[in-house]
């Protein structure tokens, strides 16, 4: 049986399409190098979930 987190919950919640749309309509990832802005959002999502306060809290919790 799969083991689905809450995190992994809230984020099947977001509307992808809408988030791209944005995303298109705002041209936010015109120049992005690897990091567009799908994956900011949950970044972002996940750092309020775990509580993190530094950059390195957040790439070791995603790891």
């Amino acid at each position: 049986m799969a083991n689905i987190t809450l995190f992994a919950q809230v984020i099947r919640l977001i509307p992808r399409e809408i988030i791209q749309r944005l995303v298109k309509k705002h041209g936010t990832d015109k120049h992005a190098k690897g990091f567009n802005s799908w994956s900011h959002l949950v970044t972002m999502i996940f750092s309020q979930f775990s509580g993190s306060v530094s950059l390195r809290q957040i790439s070791e919790g995603l790891q």
